[in-house]
């Protein structure tokens, strides 16, 4: 049963795996969905899909899978609603009650009643066509979108609360993988970066709860409550950012990121600076980097140990002359004594663990503006495109155990 929604969820992208689907199925048997499509599609995601990147894949899949079908839960409501005065249900045509009067005439309606009763309690699913069963198309006398010669339309108003027309407005786009990441996905990302330690300083300030229920049940039940250390994460990062020139098409994905990095919190350190196209002598606290905001990025290589995490972001793309030639600075009256790819190659050898992340699509790295410079430093950083693939891809990088 739904065989064909499990291999359209393979082909949308969605990563389901067969013990998934079984999951699914027994859920399914033990009656978790059983007022039709609004129900399991609801129950099918919270089982199939373990991350919200793929909403958006679960959606099209569903759509695909079961566009056309409908089953509103309140068909039931209605057909009894129906039932206490038949004429009077809305949505009717003229042609439709003089057709619906006709038949009535001859039919009982407490013996039509007590055949909708019989009904309900052969029924166990929801159901589509036919000529027998409550549901929608097909001949039956109950239901919606079908044809009764002397029957009545019952329901057919629930279309714009379905499950099919959810999944057809896909309102989880946003949370698309290939997509350029905003602050909360950042702030996601960000906290792939744990390293969890209780070898923080202080007083125990956490209550160990399973210690509780030990030390309480061999207490004969009198209260004892047991408090450890928090557990801390120990990362730490260092954030190097380009700012200005080619970067500026690119000013609202990187103020998305620095706003998820000032709401950060649960780093052990974290320390970030500017620079603009290519890393030289000096970085800058802030985005002006005037030289009262400089600092010597010798002096930071010395005061930050190698067990910091390096994340630089940018475009790499600039004139070859500015990566790997000396004074090949551009700012007016500034010189540098060393190319920037030295300082970059001195950046990646200090640090354990490093990457780049790239504002351009990866699929432009070989043809866009600056791609000599880009395949420069490549060869020095592990590089990676700013989407959640990418910051996914670049975290494990950052958090690989040599």
């Amino acid at each position: 049963m739904f065989t064909d929604f499990f291999f359209l969820l393979r082909f949308y992208g969605v990563p389901v795996t067969v013990t998934e689907w079984l999951t699914l199925m027994r859920a399914l048997a033990l009656g978790l969905a059983p007022a039709g499509l609004d129900q399991f599609y609801a129950v099918a995601r919270s089982i199939l899909v373990k991350s919200e990147a793929y909403f958006d894949q679960y959606d099209q899949a569903f759509m695909a899978t079961f566009k056309g079908i409908e089953t509103p839960v309140e068909i039931v409501d209605e057909v009894w609603e129906w039932l206490s005065d038949p004429l009077q249900m809305p949505g009717l045509t003229d042609e439709e009650r003089r057709l619906l009067a006709a038949a009535l005439e001859d039919l009982d309606p407490e013996a039509l009643q007590k055949l909708f009763e019989e009904r309900l309690k052969e029924q166990s699913e929801a159901h589509h066509g036919g000529s027998y069963w409550v549901g929608t198309g097909g001949t039956s006398a109950f239901g919606h979108s079908g044809f009764h010669p002397g029957g009545i339309r019952v329901g057919g108003e629930g279309r714009n609360r379905s499950a099919v027309k959810v999944a057809g407005q896909r309102r989880y786009r946003g949370y698309r993988t290939d997509q350029e990441v905003g602050v909360r996905q950042f702030e996601l990302a960000l906290r792939r970066l744990r390293r969890l330690s209780s070898r923080n300083e202080g007083v125990p300030d956490e209550l160990d709860l399973d210690e509780t229920i030990d030390e309480t049940a061999g207490n004969a039940g009198r209260l004892s409550l047991v408090w450890r250390k928090s557990r801390k994460n120990a990362v730490k990062v260092l954030l190097l950012m380009d700012v200005g020139g080619s970067m500026q098409p690119y000013i609202r994905l990187c103020s998305q990121l620095f706003s998820a990095v000032n709401r950060s919190s649960h780093f052990k350190d974290l320390r970030f600076y500017y620079f603009h196209n290519c890393v030289y002598d000096w970085l800058y606290t802030t985005t002006r980097m005037t030289s009262s905001e400089a600092v010597s990025t010798r002096r930071v290589l010395q005061e930050l140990p190698s067990d910091y995490k390096l994340i630089l972001v940018g475009d790499a793309a600039m004139a070859p002359s500015e990566l790997m030639a000396r004074d090949g600075i551009i700012w007016w009256g500034v010189g540098n004594d060393e190319p920037g790819i030295d300082w970059l190659t001195r950046l990646r050898r200090h640090f354990d663990h490093s990457v780049w992340l790239n504002t351009i699509p990866a699929a432009d790295w070989e043809h866009a503006y600056g791609s000599v410079t880009i395949r420069k430093v490549r060869e020095v950083f592990p590089m990676y495109e700013l989407t959640v693939d990418g910051l996914t891809a670049a975290t494990r990088t950052l958090m690989a155990r040599y």
